[in-house]
């Protein structure tokens, strides 16, 4: 037997019923939000295949924006017509967790639910992340070989390292170090070594034939000494270029 008296019933149905109306109304329209068209005709491209595909980043912004709402209202639809099923069948207004009733004052705000307020499932926001960001983690996601013990070999990373050495829209304030002052120490671990293990292997040099010992003063032979893990005065060239 139903909690409901006939009069909350009727007064139930017509809000339902107001509702689907509504809906209807509205989709009819504003030709489902635009969808009724094709975004070629929306937009009077004569394709939507450019050089670039931020031409049409507006477009296709708005485009999504239109599909959401559309299955917001067809998913509205559904609990309608499904609420006014459980009327025609008497099993209206009742939780379809728990079997308990569902109050008046619950309804009224919410006709069509079919959840009490103990377990409705969007009483609490969902903990879970989009299905894209598991090609993200780890960083690079299946392309990082960082994480794998056994590999050294050229990966995702290393590819976007070198991408990211002729420059992005980054500043510094945004690099991943906290003291980079320079666009040219942007890029991802660009302290990292290459091709050489110690530092002082990256500014001795000499001739091909082994003869000539020679130092290239980079980067690396700056860092060496600034880190007096050598010393200015133990360098001839250097000397004689401060004096």
């Amino acid at each position: 037997m139903s909690h409901l008296t006939p009069h909350q019933l009727s007064g139930l149905r017509e809000n339902l019923l107001q509702q689907q109306k509504d809906i209807h109304h509205r989709l009819q329209n504003n030709g489902h939000y635009g969808l009724q068209d094709a975004m070629r005709d929306t937009t009077g491209e004569l394709s939507q295949i450019d050089n670039h595909p931020g031409d049409a980043a507006t477009e296709l912004y708005s485009r999504s924006i239109d599909i959401s709402l559309l299955e917001r209202d067809e998913h509205e639809l559904d609990e309608i017509e499904a609420a006014l099923s459980a009327m025609e069948e008497g099993t209206y207004g009742i939780c379809a967790v728990c079997g308990q009733a569902i109050s008046v004052e619950r309804l009224s705000a919410v006709p069509a639910t079919r959840f009490c307020k103990e377990h409705n499932p969007r009483q609490s926001s969902p903990f879970t992340r989009p299905a894209e960001e598991e090609f993200l983690s780890p960083p690079f996601g299946r392309t990082s070989l960082d994480e794998r013990g056994e590999q050294n070999r050229f990966d995702g990373e290393d590819a976007w390292q070198i991408v990211e050495s002729w420059g992005s829209s980054n500043s510094p304030a945004m690099a991943e170090g906290n003291d980079i002052s320079s666009y040219n120490d942007m890029e991802i671990e660009a302290d990292e070594t290459e091709g050489f293990v110690e530092p002082w292997e990256n500014f001795i040099a000499t001739d091909i034939a082994g003869n000539h010992m020679m130092v290239i003063k980079g980067s690396s032979y700056r860092h060496y000494m600034d880190s007096e893990e050598g010393s200015y005065l133990l360098d001839p060239l250097s000397k004689k270029e401060r004096e």
